[in-house]
């Protein structure tokens, strides 16, 4: 098999890493070859996982911070740097949803799901930025179909934040193209996660969401991570700034 599409000798940050799309990232990334540094807010799970990975043969390290704060970005920033002293990818996949209305949103509520899913990677970019730069790193951005298209089932609070990140890996991958760092993001539509499955539980809500799937299912976590894969490897070389849709055709479906 060609190097190009192996990630053997990466050493790759993950945000998000002990459940859903995060998880599988993690466990497709050592599979190709990487090395893991995983990051999530629960002690105990990012410890069972980092033993789980290690007992499996693989080079896996991790800590628990709440990447919302900024005192929780700069524990992981610390414990990072005391592993490793390079990093080659980073997967900004951390996130959440606070499902309720638009007119039920406080302000708090708004800036608490920013602070999750859009500051949390921006400041995370800019801190590993010497890092990746140093020998042509790249970021890999999770955001979501909601910032592309109206996905009633979810939120517009979310929708913006997903909005947000899509402008930020624009930017970066233009800004930072020079330096030698490529930004991407993967746009996953329902994924059987965690997070979705409080939608996806209600049997009238998934009929809906299948329906409006050319595929007619959801995804799977190992479908979105073999995407956030493939971004990280030097067979994606020449992309950065791109969207990659993952949605089983939702977005290209208009009016059956």
């Amino acid at each position: 098999m060609s190097t190009a599409w192996s990630l053997t000798g990466r050493r790759a940050l993950i945000t998000g890493a002990t459940k859903g799309i995060g998880l599988a990232v993690a466990e497709e990334f050592v599979a190709l070859g990487a090395a893991v540094f995983v990051v999530a807010r629960n002690a105990p799970d990012v410890a069972a996982l980092v033993d789980r990975l290690r007992a499996a043969g693989h080079d896996a390290a991790g800590c628990a911070a709440d990447l919302a704060e900024e005192s929780g970005r700069a524990t992981l920033l610390e414990a990072l740097r005391a592993h490793w002293n390079g990093l080659d990818v980073l997967v900004n996949n951390v996130g959440t949803n606070l499902r309720k209305s638009s007119l039920d949103y406080t302000l708090a509520d708004l800036r608490s799901l920013m602070a999750v899913n859009l500051e949390s990677g921006w400041a995370l970019s800019q801190a590993l930025h010497p890092w990746l730069s140093d020998g042509g790193g790249s970021i890999v951005n999770v955001s979501s179909v909601s910032s592309i298209s109206i996905v009633a089932t979810s939120t517009a609070a979310y929708a913006m934040t997903k909005g947000a990140m899509d402008q930020m890996t624009r930017f970066f991958a233009v800004e930072w193209a020079p330096d030698g760092i490529r930004v991407n993001s993967v746009h996953p539509w329902y994924i059987r996660t965690p997070l979705a499955e409080q939608v996806l539980k209600d049997p009238v809500k998934r009929a809906r969401i299948e329906a409006a799937t050319p595929m007619g299912r959801v995804g799977e976590p190992e479908e979105v991570a073999r995407a956030v894969a493939f971004l990280a490897m030097d067979a994606a070389a020449y992309i950065t700034g791109t969207h990659l849709i993952i949605d089983g055709g939702f977005s290209r479906l208009g009016v059956r």
